[in-house]
Parts: C-alpha cells; structure tokens; sequence
C-alpha cells in the first residue's frame, strides 16, 4: 500500500472483455472474458483474448484488458487507477457490429480527501453498425464534469446534478420512449440515497446523441430494435458509499462503465454486456 503523509490507498480496478447469458437458442452462461483485477496494492497487470465465437450468437475477434495503479510521481498529486477494455470485430447476431469498441476509466483520489478526479478519455466505438447501418454515437466524456470543490460528493454537485437530471428528462419526455427505460430514468437527487443514507447511486450515459438511417429507434442511448430487442450504449453508473462519520464525505467511490449491454428477447433470448470497466479504491485514514 502507498503511503503519503500518514496515509495509504487500496487500489481497486477491472475490466471484462464479455460476460452474459444467453438462453436461447442455446443455453450458455458467459463466464468473464479477459477479467482482470489490479492487486490492492497496486501495479500493472493485462490479459488478452482470441477470438470467441458462441454459434451465430455472438462473436469477436480479439479483446485485450489491462488495469494499473500507481502513485502519480508529480509533487501534490494522489494516487491513479487506469482500467481499459478493448474488444475488436463485435457482432451480435449479425445485427450489431462494430470494429473496436473502447472502455477505459481513470481516477485519480486526493493526497487530502476522499472522492477522486473521473476521466473517460479514450472511451469510443469505432464502426458501430446496426444491420449493416453506420450508428454515429456522438460521446459527452465530460459529462461527470470536474471534482467537486470541498471533497463533496458528485451527487451534491450542483453542475452534475443539474447534467444528469436534464439527461433523465429529455429520456421520459422523449415523444416516442421506450418503456423499459421509464422508471429506471425517473430519479431525482432526493432519491439517490438508500434509506439508510449511507448508499448514493446514479445512473447515466456518456452518450449525447444517436444518428444514423439504421431500423428502430432511439431514445437518448438506448436502441430499441423489433425482432431483436434492447440496446443500451456507454451506460455510467456512480455509487457513494461508507460516509465519513465526521465530514460526511463518501470515503468510496465507485464507477461503472458498460460500452455494449443487449437485452434480447426475439431471434434470441438472454443479455450480454461488451467492454466492462470498474474502478474505486479508498484512502485511508
């Protein structure tokens, strides 16, 4: 463990190349593909993965994951966490493709405080297509914005509030939505935390618009196609958790980011998730 000024930082990183169930028209569960975890404390590790292919189901054609953690060595700066996962020649059932599909997150937690800098730089799809159709997904990496002032939570934060809420709201006033999608982007600030007030989630996408002449139809970023099912892009989830007794501060935070997850339920039945990045970490005392 590093230690700077009396502290220490539990790194905590993974990527995952693909994981699912599919349930028809056979029966397989997806165990993690090129899953890796840095060591807590710290280092560099990487995996690698030929090409897979489950029948006509779901194939690609080579994935590589690597996870790091470190101490920035510039003076005044924290501890770094770098998860990245890239997945090549995606296809799912013929119906989504894509060339290369790129998920990475750095943190970078605070020689003083708690909730840590969040940057998706590299983060893309390249050559997303949907029945052959070019899907031109236009990203908002920043749409986290910057590290809140006075180490506060970003769910206190009223510029990404204010970002996330107005997201949510042009889903389920979108004047063609897609149903399943409804309740899950309902949320407001009053009801991120848990009951017990110790558990903050939110959920959002680094997607700020969908273009292109392919079939179905889009809702912010997620794609509804008949005779397939459900596609949602780049999906983000931040949860805060275990608040300092004191300053309230959450002295975890964690960060979910799935480039490719399909619910099918037509040509075929089960869910998949492509390019799967988790990073945290905490500091201590």
């Amino acid at each position: 463990m590093s230690e700077t000024n009396e502290r220490y930082h539990t790194y905590h990183a993974e990527s995952t190349a693909l994981s699912g169930h599919i349930k028809l028209p056979v029966e397989q569960v997806i165990t993690p593909h090129a899953f890796i975890k840095v060591p807590e404390d710290g280092g560099y590790l990487a995996q690698q993965a030929s090409e897979y292919r489950l029948e006509t189901v779901i194939s690609y054609g080579r994935a590589h994951t690597q996870v790091t953690g470190h101490k920035e060595i510039k003076p005044g700066r924290g501890w770094n966490t770098l998860s990245t996962c890239v997945v090549e020649h995606v296809n799912i059932l013929n119906v989504i493709t894509a060339d290369r599909v790129v998920a990475q997150i750095h943190t970078e937690h605070p020689l003083v405080g708690y909730v840590p800098r969040i940057s998706f730089l590299g983060t893309h799809f390249h050559n997303l297509r949907i029945a052959g159709r070019p899907v031109e997904v236009d990203l908002d990496l920043d749409i986290i914005g910057g590290k809140p002032e006075n180490d506060a939570a970003y769910t206190k934060d009223a510029g990404f509030v204010d970002r996330i809420c107005r997201q949510h709201a042009r889903l389920r006033e979108h004047p063609n939505p897609i149903v399943e999608i409804l309740e899950r982007y309902s949320r407001v600030p009053e009801s991120f935390e848990n009951p017990n007030g110790d558990h903050e989630t939110v959920e959002c996408s680094l997607v700020h618009n969908i273009s292109g002449s392919f079939p179905g139809h889009t809702c912010g970023h997620v794609i509804h196609l008949p005779d397939f099912g459900t596609i949602y892009l780049a999906t983000v989830r931040i949860e805060h958790e275990d608040p300092h007794p004191e300053k309230k501060t959450p002295q975890k935070t964690t960060v979910h980011l799935d480039m490719i997850h399909a619910e099918m339920g037509c040509i075929a039945t089960g869910s998949a998730s492509v390019a799967s990045t988790r990073t945290n970490g905490s500091s201590k005392p």
